[in-house]
């Protein structure tokens, strides 16, 4: 069976994460990447946004999640970014990996989870 998902790479937003207080007290930057799978296939969609997840919408969804609240690790917000896809936008399935930059000989740090929902795609 064919996959079709909609991806985001390298979605960059402001948030405030870390585990000392110091590096909360600051915004910084982290990289989202999702995958997608929506429950309407592509063919199904009708050249109509209303009939596919709307992924300007899902970027402005995660960068006010991101700035809701302080966070100690990169782990709990890509959990969060998991449901809200899932939920407010009826995905079938998300793929969502975290990148920091903290270590000083790494280019980043990253987590990543994967959620299903519990819909079955149209296809």
């Amino acid at each position: 069976m064919e996959t079709q998902f909609i991806e985001i790479k390298a979605l960059e937003v402001r948030t405030f994460i870390g585990v000392p207080d110091e590096e909360r007290a600051i915004a910084q930057s982290v990289w989202i990447d999702l995958k997608i799978v929506s429950a309407v296939p592509f063919d199904k969609c009708a050249d109509d946004v209303q009939n596919t997840i709307d992924y300007a919408a899902v970027a402005v969804a995660i960068e006010k999640l991101a700035l809701e609240k302080p966070r100690r690790l990169i782990e709990t917000l890509a959990e969060e970014i998991k449901n809200l896809v899932l939920v407010a936008f009826d995905a079938v399935e998300v793929f969502v990996r975290v990148r920091k930059r903290i270590l000083p000989n790494a280019r980043w740090v990253a987590v990543a989870t994967t959620g299903w929902s519990d819909k079955k795609s149209l296809s």
